[in-house]
């Protein structure tokens, strides 16, 4: 969707003076403007975080990855139909698509508006268990943009700690 509206943005003859559009290398600069317009959107980081938590995979997994575990400790309220979930909190709504599941291990879920903006973002949840200790863990994965990074990870912080809390661990 993002493409198609610079596409869209590009062909007026003004942008494309602008922006410097020369007829013979128009596609390698369309390009490069939208490569270009991408990467500003696009500022978003990385970031993982670990959780101990006195759990087994099997009985923290539906948690992580149904909508009445979801419900639970991640949001007031989750429908799923087949992939796509939307989460409710305080009057607003969000969806989401389940991109990768794995029982006791792993689930994977993209926001469907980074997904119409073409961000390949998500968040995950990661199980695993130390093979010495036997601990369990909660490795969390998202995307935050820079200047919200710490606001991202207190906000996950506060999450699973509600989690942790709701199954007793």
């Amino acid at each position: 969707m993002l493409i198609e509206n610079h596409l869209k943005i590009v062909k007026s003859a003004s942008v494309k003076k602008s922006i410097g559009f020369h007829s013979k290398s128009w596609k390698f600069q369309l390009a490069y403007y939208i490569a270009k317009t991408i990467n500003q959107v696009m500022d978003k980081v990385k970031f993982e975080l670990e959780f101990p938590l006195r759990a087994s995979p099997k009985m923290l997994f539906p948690f992580l990855s149904t909508p009445s575990g979801l419900s639970e400790w991640f949001c007031d309220d989750v429908n799923s139909r087949t992939e796509l979930f939307t989460f409710f909190w305080d009057g607003s709504e969000e969806q989401a698509r389940l991109l990768k599941k794995q029982q006791d291990k792993m689930v994977r879920f993209r926001w469907l508006n980074d997904e119409e903006d073409g961000l390949d973002t998500y968040f995950e949840f990661r199980i695993e268990v130390d093979a010495i200790t036997h601990d369990t863990s909660i490795i969390v994965t998202d995307f935050a943009e820079e200047d919200e990074l710490d606001e991202a990870k207190q906000l996950w912080d506060s999450q699973i700690n509600e989690l942790a809390h709701t199954i007793g661990a």
